[in-house]
């Protein structure tokens, strides 16, 4: 049995998700320019659906005229599951108290785009026909006012269509709406509890599942072996001639090899794994080294080869973070680059040279890298299990952002560094893990007290897919504190940052 041919909860495709693109007017200019904003409307709808910045499809609907009509309208996107969000643009002037209903009633990610059907003015041919017909900057303004009147989160992406810069925009937007759409319909697997006596892995669930939707929720981890010791040799033997095909396998674990029956228990672990999230229509998960139960090895191949195919993981139960790997993987669907669990290990620490080594037990995606991992075992000093089964690589070298949840109690929140992933100074020969080196921004002294400062987890996602813009606007989408840590950042700055934060989400929240 191949895991390939199985459409499972999974999948980071964004060909089944839609934006649909909504278009305000009103009848006071006559049916021939409804005719001719309708005509220009569908013209922006396609040259987004023709750039390849906008990896969702477009779908243009109908003009909209009358409130009971935007109304109607965003009662329908609510209940469409394909739909992750709309698009909306004022081509006239649409009186935005005709939006009121629609707005307050729309639960889907809302992008304004403001624009308009030409680029240039067509100066010796404008007459008043003509400004009646291209005036969003009149109405968009409308539209912006009662957005902030009704205090609507969106994004609001400036510019003509055949502008690259804008294009970007509404492709990190529609990014960032799949994550959240992802999220929303998440169920998350967790085998066992988090680690005990850490506080950061802790977080309430039912507040996880009010805020984004994720459904969070424990078996024992002896189901789980069940699955696994249950898997049929057959298919244990299509596996492991998979791993010996696409990864460069130690001899000792090869067939014939001294230790062949270890990778063969990896491969039974991924296959009881897949067939236990599936059959939970789980796409997240998380494990725990101190509850294995009957495994006879800790999680690890098995873990790495989910997560590249689109599986949210947190280690030591750690459930948030296997929220955002899930997220970022969908986020990043298509693109260059990979998306991890992550970790800060250590510190290379020569002034000037400063940089971040990240890495895990075992867990780390292959995602990372454009090589061809190897394939290893080696001793695990904790668990007190087996020998584990690992890949072992050095993730690619460029830009990435490295973001962590954190529960606060009162809130969760979003941290967000931007770096700059990097070659290792030398090699690492007797480090038998998967590993990424990083310089963060805007240096290592500042990012790392702004993130002490700010209580952020130390178990995180990396991703290389997507950057700052793809999280800011998931953050604005989900209404979770975001603080960025980036080229611009000062302490005393996010010190500010961080008071106001205090005193707006304790305002915000009520008595």
């Amino acid at each position: 049995m191949s895991h390939a041919n199985n459409i499972n909860a999974h999948n980071t495709s964004l060909e089944h998700f839609e934006v649909w693109f909504l278009t305000g007017s009103q009848h006071l200019y006559g049916e021939d320019v409804l005719k001719q904003v309708a005509a220009q409307s569908q013209e922006i709808a396609a040259a987004l659906n023709a750039s390849s910045d906008v990896p969702v499809k477009v779908v243009w609907k109908p003009v909209l005229t009358d409130a009971d009509a935007i109304r109607r309208t965003a009662l329908e996107a609510n209940a469409d599951d394909a739909v992750i969000g709309v698009t909306a643009w004022m081509h006239t002037f649409s009186p935005a108290k005709m939006w009121i209903q629609g707005l307050d009633l729309l639960r889907k990610p809302l992008l304004h785009l403001h624009t308009q059907a030409n680029v240039a003015l067509p100066w010796a041919d404008i007459d008043f026909d003509f400004m009646n017909l291209n005036q969003a900057a009149h109405g968009d303004r409308e539209f912006g006012y009662i957005q902030s009147r009704l205090n609507i989160p969106r994004k609001t992406v400036v510019g003509h269509v055949s502008n690259p810069d804008v294009t970007r925009q509404v492709g990190a937007w529609q990014r960032a709406s799949a994550g959240w759409a992802a999220v929303r319909s998440l169920k998350l697997t967790r085998f066992g509890d988090n680690m005990r006596n850490v506080a950061v892995t802790e977080g309430d669930k039912t507040e996880a599942e009010l805020r984004f939707g994720v459904s969070v929720n424990t078996w024992s981890v002896n189901e789980l072996a069940d699955a696994v010791h249950g898997a049929p040799e057959s298919d244990v033997d299509a596996l492991v001639a998979e791993y010996e095909r696409l990864y460069e396998v130690a001899p000792e674990l090869r067939a014939g090899g001294a230790r062949h029956d270890s990778l063969r228990y990896s491969a039974r672990i991924e296959l009881g794994l897949r067939s236990f999230l599936e059959a939970n229509g789980s796409a997240a998960f998380t494990t725990s080294f101190e509850d294995l139960g009957a495994l006879r090895q800790l999680p690890g191949m098995a873990v790495q080869r989910l997560m590249a195919d689109g599986y949210g993981f947190g280690a030591e139960g750690d459930w948030k973070t296997a929220i955002l790997v899930r997220a970022a993987k969908v986020m990043g669907a298509g693109l260059p680059g990979g998306a991890s669990l992550m970790e800060d290990y250590t510190y290379h620490l020569v002034p000037g040279q400063e940089k971040i080594l990240g890495a895990h037990m075992l867990e780390v995606c292959p995602s990372l890298t454009a090589t061809r991992p190897r394939v290893e075992i080696h001793p695990l000093g904790i668990g007190g299990k087996e020998d584990p089964v690992r890949m072992v690589f050095d993730t690619d070298a460029g830009p990435g952002v490295v973001v962590a949840l954190s529960d606060m109690r009162d809130r969760f929140r979003l941290v967000a560094n931007a770096v700059d992933v990097v070659d290792l100074d030398q090699p690492l020969p007797n480090l038998p893990v998967a590993r990424a080196l990083w310089e963060p921004k805007p240096d290592f002294a500042t990012s790392a007290a702004a993130w002490l400062t700010a209580g952020a987890a130390h178990h995180t996602v990396l991703s290389t897919q997507v950057g700052m813009d793809v999280f800011e606007d998931f953050a604005e989408i989900a209404r979770t504190e975001l603080l960025t840590i980036d080229e611009n950042t000062t302490i005393k700055q996010f010190k500010k940052e961080l008071a106001w934060n205090a005193a707006y989400y304790k305002l915000a929240s009520g008595l």
